[in-house]
């Protein structure tokens, strides 16, 4: 039975034989009544839940059931509250009541009176904002009245009704005085919305405002004048005009014809009305995302259509998205950067207004000030992305426009390829013609690559022995795992946010993304494309800041249910305990690597040379299946390393921008003092340094490329990888195939490896033998989108690229029928 039983005769309520129950969104008794979760909300409650009581009298006073309660957070409101919890957790609660009664087991708890309140849903007088209270009473009085009846102020000498409260974290940014009627400062109209200052000097920020005529804004066009400049309608488009006009006829039978300038409200329309033009629209028009608010925001027949047909083509989400840039005059263009965190569809500061420096390792100078997120951030972050996958149009989406958003989001990466690798040269010390090529452009690759897949993810039907006399139909069906979290390394900090988030969004999740933190430009360029793109608000969320702080809590949070990380390997076994200890979510690891490379004296010498210093020199060596160790065979082993030596004075190294260098700086100090601590260490237990081993005289984080020879196997550098530009060379005995395997395989790791030699029989012995995820044969650093990607042993499990990478994004759901 709903709430208001007490419009029901007792004899009706008492005829059933274990009488009635009554679900109340409410943890009884303190609120009661059909507002009882707005007073909840008013009251600035910590807790809020529902319960499940014996119908009494009326006054919602008889004996509880069951109860269920959940953590009520500062950003939500009675619709976040009735999605998250009051819904789906009321259903299954019903039915376990349900099922107590059938059982005998149903309990009935008296009720205390004490501390009991029925507070009736406020009239609009009564709902005036009363601006001598602090900042976060104030926000509780306006999300306890969104949307009914709202709470109003007066500004300008009419009433404005206050719409999308939050409490304002960090500066407040600039913006135009609006003064307020009775509060002790004025507002301020900013990009974001409108600042409002409670008692306490604090701050919150409202959304949207209505006014006296039914009208709807939003708060941050409150001085803008005029109307949009109206788009021109296609013929299609003009069709769907005329349909929705017959929409419009039918709500407002009472007006004879519909114009241009008839007003939705004006001619009686009510918030029944809204709700029934909202679906009437989406369903004469699918694929539409239309809001209530929408129909508030353009009252009129003219703006409604020029509203709808923005959404249409997307246009919308352009607008709305307010990005406060970092902008830079750099390789010959304008770069806009976004710094801010980036949470359910919006550019914010960190809950704390925390930021740090991310520096450019070319010259050590700071490209601009990052979002610096806290735990309250993560929390945000999941929050909206398990909203948009449980409610949000992306998990109801078609897979094939789902594949349409992520192939328009690769266009838009193509678009902007000239920006995005110009960030990642900057932040990274990315080579620019490497980062056109690779960094950018496999990432480009990757998005068409999984978009593609987006409606080719099938189930099987299986033949399982039938229960005669019937029969029975089992198959089976892949379905995402819900929301998603994702910490990518700093060596290729576009690529690798690629490699993953296009596998795990062409799957259905939503996603929650961690970039490194000395490297978060790209990921952030790349969330601004993603609202271009169309992608829904909640989907895609960046988090910029601490492995130690944000990766964490991505570890630990309940509502995670798959981590897909690449780093290190002692980070990797952290993290898979904390995803244990959580809530067993799933997990995705591409750790360390000390990748061997072998090469026979029957390879092509030309070819072993370029491709062996391209194992080791690619990226500056900041590549997670560089070759680690090269096995060459004594007798053609000082030739190698002489041509190689040769090699490396003709390399450049310097600016990354200039489109002649081969060799950029390290990615940050940190590392490239760790490399010159790796070669000393290399040095002092007798290796050989050939070639380098220094950090290179000029500005910035310049490390020599660098050879070693001698390289005993129980040496420190034959076992540890230094994830820089150091070549690590071993002599093996001529002909002794078997033995340098067993040296290759002597390792804890097993990414990627290599082989060079002209005898195709030798090739695959060998390839058949190294322990790793990847074997090169005559080649090396040659991955491929269709390409599975993912190591054995201690570097880690699970697949990135290919269509085992959609697996890792997947779970298998059996179905079985009897009929």
């Amino acid at each position: 039975m709903p709430f208001c039983s007490q419009f029901i005769p007792m004899n009706v309520i008492d005829h059933p034989k274990h009488g009635s129950i009554i679900y109340h969104p409410s943890i009884l008794p303190l609120h009661r009544g059909a507002s009882a979760i707005n007073w909840t909300l008013i009251h600035g409650d910590k807790k809020a839940g529902f319960t499940v009581f014996w119908a009494d009298d009326g006054l919602d006073t008889g004996p509880i059931l069951l109860q269920r309660e959940c953590a009520v957070e500062t950003t939500d409101t009675v619709d976040t509250l009735y999605n998250r919890f009051l819904f789906p957790e009321g259903i299954k609660a019903m039915v376990e009541a349900v099922q107590l009664i059938a059982d005998g087991k149903a309990p009935r708890i008296p009720q205390t009176e004490e501390g009991a309140s029925y507070e009736g849903i406020q009239k609009k007088s009564n709902s005036r904002v009363n601006w001598g209270q602090p900042a976060e009473a104030i926000h509780n009085w306006i999300r306890g009245h969104d949307k009914v009846p709202g709470a109003w102020t007066v500004i300008d000498g009419q009433s404005v009704t206050l719409y999308g409260s939050s409490m304002l974290g960090g500066s407040v940014p600039a913006g135009q005085a609006l003064e307020i009627e009775g509060a002790s400062q004025p507002g301020l109209v900013t990009k974001n919305g409108l600042v409002l200052y409670g008692s306490d000097g604090k701050a919150l920020l409202v959304k949207n405002l209505q006014f006296e005529d039914g009208k709807m804004i939003p708060a941050s066009k409150y001085f803008s004048s005029g109307e949009s400049s109206s788009v021109e309608l296609t013929d299609d488009e003009k069709n769907m005009a005329e349909a929705i006009r017959n929409i419009w006829k039918s709500i407002l039978s009472n007006v004879a014809a519909i114009e241009d300038t008839t007003d939705f409200f004006k001619s009686g329309a009510a918030s029944m009305d809204v709700v029934r033009l909202v679906e009437e629209v989406k369903q004469e028009c699918a694929g539409v995302q239309l809001q209530n608010e929408d129909v508030y925001m353009a009252t009129t027949f003219q703006d409604f259509i020029q509203m709808f047909v923005r959404k249409l083509r997307g246009e919308d989400q352009e607008e709305e998205l307010v990005i406060d840039y970092a902008t830079k005059e750099v390789n010959n263009m304008t770069v806009n950067m976004p710094h801010q965190c980036f949470i359910d569809g919006k550019f914010e500061d960190a809950e704390n207004g925390k930021t740090y420096n991310t520096i450019n390792p070319t010259d050590g100078s700071v490209i601009c000030k990052v979002s610096y997120a806290s735990v309250g951030d993560v929390d945000r972050a999941v929050a909206a992305a398990k909203e948009a996958f449980d409610n949000g149009p992306w998990g109801r989406m078609n897979p094939r426009d789902r594949g349409s958003l992520l192939y328009k989001l690769a266009d838009l990466m193509e678009e902007h390829q000239e920006e995005l690798a110009t960030i990642e040269s900057i932040d990274s010390g990315a080579v620019y013609t490497l980062a056109i090529k690779t960094h950018v452009g496999m990432s480009i690759q990757t998005l068409r690559y999984f978009a593609g897949w987006c409606d080719k993810i099938q189930g099987k039907t299986i033949p399982i022995n039938q229960a005669r006399p019937n029969r029975n139909l089992t198959f089976t069906k892949k379905e995402p795992l819900g929301v998603c979290a994702i910490v990518i390394p700093w060596n290729y900090p576009l690529m690798m946010l690629a490699w993953k988030s296009a596998a795990c969004l062409a799957a259905g999740n939503t996603l929650v993304l961690k970039p490194a933190q000395v490297t978060p430009l790209t990921a952030l360029k790349f969330a601004e494309l993603s609202v271009k793109a169309g992608i829904p608000k909640g989907v895609i969320n960046i988090l910029p800041g601490s492995g130690g702080m944000v990766g964490q809590r991505l570890s630990d949070h309940p509502d995670i249910r798959k981590l897909g990380f690449t780093g290190s390997t002692p980070i990797g076994k952290q993290i898979m305990k904390s995803c244990a200890l959580s809530n067993l979510k799933k997990v995705s690891l591409e750790l360390g690597g000390k990748s061997p490379l072998i090469i026979f004296s029957d390879c092509d010498m030309d070819k072993a040379v370029r491709m062996g210093m391209s194992s080791v020199f690619f990226n500056k060596g900041e590549n997670c299946i560089a070759a680690g160790r090269l096995f060459v065979e004594e007798s053609i082993h000082d030739e190698f390393i002489s041509r190689v030596v040769e090699e490396i004075k003709k390399m450049k190294i310097g600016d990354p921008l200039d489109r002649s260098t081969d060799h950029g700086p390290q990615n940050h100090k940190a590392h490239m003092d760790k490399l010159l601590e790796y070669c000393e260490t290399g040095v002092k237990e007798g290796a050989t340094l050939v070639y380098g081993g220094k950090q290179v005289d000029r500005p910035g984080f310049f490390m020599e490329p660098t050879v070693f020879t001698g390289v005993e196997d129980h040496m420190f550098i034959a076992k540890e990888e230094s994830f820089g530009p150091v070549m690590v060379v071993s002599k093996f005995k001529d002909g002794d195939v078997d033995g340098v395997l067993q040296r290759a395989n002597d390792t804890e790791y097993g990414l990627a490896s290599g082989v060079f030699t002209r005898d195709i029989n030798k090739a695959m012995y060998v390839s058949e033998r190294l322990e790793a995820g990847t074997v090169f044969v005559n080649t090396y650093n040659k991955t491929d989108v269709a390409s599975p990607f993912g190591g054995f042993k201690q570097s880690g499990f699970g697949k990135d690229l290919g269509e085992d990478a959609l697996l890792e994004y997947l779970k298998t759901k059996a179905v079985t029928v009897e009929y």
